[in-house]
């Protein structure tokens, strides 16, 4: 990761000295262990706060629409895909955004470690040799970085950027063997009932805080349909109905468009699990319309046309 760090300083210094772009997005140190925070770098001399580790869990994807100059963002391969679904929707244009795509093998869930260490303050953290060390005042503790990874990093099929124009060290081993939709399935197969009761116990830790849209990079709406007045789609209550249906409406919103990053569900203070209906979501288009999200920039995500072929079981 070091490595990795160093060669990103070195090559985003260049960006900049040579003016090849007037700002770089990209992570720096947070305030707290297990945190960094975006950082946007228009100076040379702010290079050195950059920073690439197993803590980089922000999709910056987030922050490109609306831009308006050259723009160069470190860019996992989650994030990649974010950035590829918004040029497809023209939020953003290829020719502004410089992609410094940099491979990944999973980012650390700091909220499992912090159900793992219960009221220990955690003071340091770093990762090493697929070790998270963690120090605190009284004490000191090694885990497996492997156990205490995102749910979303454990299936992503996409550890190296596909799209980029500059790559940050070598690429990483891609996963193999893995069932990226064994907990759809176990949803699936529950009676009508049941996954109801499923959906309903998920929606009622909700606050309607909308940190979920706020932290989705596909959610740039100037005024989203929850806010509307004109006409008022749903009630601004916490009555379940309200609730329910915002998620719903939701997922169908990003249907086609999702790819996994796990930001909804990583800024969701009342911890609830996004990503299940997200990822049954996924599935469905995959299925239906051979299509998975963020892999091409000419290609056009499936709701956003009609072909003569397209599925029409629904019409009765």
């Amino acid at each position: 990761m070091q490595k990795r760090e160093k060669l990103l300083k070195e090559e985003v210094k260049k960006l900049l000295d040579k003016k090849q772009v007037d700002m770089v997005i990209g992570y720096e140190k947070g305030t707290l262990a297990l945190r960094t925070t975006p950082c946007f770098l228009a100076s040379v001399d702010d290079v050195d706060r950059l920073v690439w580790n197993e803590f980089c869990e922000n999709n910056l994807a987030k922050y490109l629409p609306g831009r308006k100059e050259k723009v160069a963002i470190v860019a996992k391969g989650c994030d990649v895909r974010s950035i590829v679904g918004l040029i497809q929707e023209r939020q953003i244009t290829r020719e502004q955004i410089f992609i410094v795509g940099i491979p990944c093998e999973g980012i650390i869930d700091r909220r499992k470690i912090e159900s793992r260490l219960g009221e220990k303050e955690i003071l340091e953290a770093t990762c090493e040799n697929g070790k998270i060390l963690l120090r605190g005042e009284d004490f000191q503790e090694i885990l497996k970085k492997g156990d205490f990874l995102y749910d979303s990093c454990k299936v992503c099929k996409y550890r190296n950027p596909i799209v980029f124009d500059l790559l940050i060290g070598d690429r990483v081993p891609e996963l193999e063997k893995i069932d990226e939709y064994a907990e759809v399935r176990k949803f699936e197969a529950e009676s009508p009932d049941e996954r109801w009761l499923h959906f309903q116990k998920e929606i009622s830790k909700c606050i309607r805080c909308y940190a979920c849209r706020s932290a989705c990079p596909l959610c740039y709406c100037e005024q989203c349909f929850v806010d509307q007045s004109q006409p008022r789609w749903i009630g601004i209550t916490d009555n379940p109905s309200d609730v329910g249906v915002f998620h719903l409406f939701r997922v169908f919103h990003v249907a086609g468009r999702c790819v996994d990053c796990g930001a909804c569900s990583r800024a969701c203070p009342m911890n609830i699990d996004h990503r299940w209906l997200l990822k049954k979501m996924e599935k469905d288009v995959k299925e239906l319309f051979g299509y998975e999200a963020g892999l091409s920039v000419e290609e056009v995500p499936p709701l956003a046309t009609f072909k003569e072929e397209d599925p029409q079981d629904f019409i009765k």
